[in-house]
């Protein structure tokens, strides 16, 4: 599947815990390494292959297994408000807030997601469950590299 999971992980979401992985279309993580408790997200489907309409979060403790799963549906957290708004699509219509794998694009099937409502119910959802959680950052991304300043030095005289 050409989700770029990676990238929307690595990227757009930005989550704060070090010991982190994506395999497949899965993220992996370990909030407090010193706890047996670990996050999963991925992709949450629809009744239709290939579409998704939010992120499945999972916490798994290593002995006993799942513990707990909760779906964050994109349309609930405004994630395609904007894409939806400029293609016409209204709550209720097929294909509102929901992401497809049907084809072999170069691009990735959520481009132009918000992630900031999501990222916040994703801090909520582990420090409930994760005691001891760093907290997710919650404002927008961060730029990829700072714009740089102007230099200024005084002017020479002679």
């Amino acid at each position: 599947m050409a989700l770029f999971t990676e990238q929307l992980f690595a990227d757009h979401l930005t989550l704060p815990y070090p010991e982190a992985a994506v395999v497949g279309d899965a993220y992996y993580a370990a909030p407090v390494p010193d706890l047996l408790l670990r996050l999963r997200i991925d992709f949450a489907p629809t009744i239709y292959s290939g579409r998704y309409d939010g992120l499945r979060l999972q916490v798994v403790h290593m002995e006993q297994g799942r513990i707990d799963t909760a779906v964050l549906r994109f349309a609930d957290y405004g994630a395609f408000e904007v894409r939806d708004r400029r293609r016409g699509k209204k709550p209720g219509q097929d294909g509102y807030g929901t992401v497809t794998d049907w084809s072999h694009s170069e691009h990735a099937p959520w481009v132009g997601i918000n992630v900031t409502r999501l990222r916040a119910a994703i801090d909520q959802y582990v420090r409930l469950w994760i005691p001891g959680a760093p907290p997710v950052r919650t404002g927008p991304p961060p730029f990829t590299a700072p714009v740089p300043q102007a230099r200024t030095s005084p002017a020479r005289t002679r």
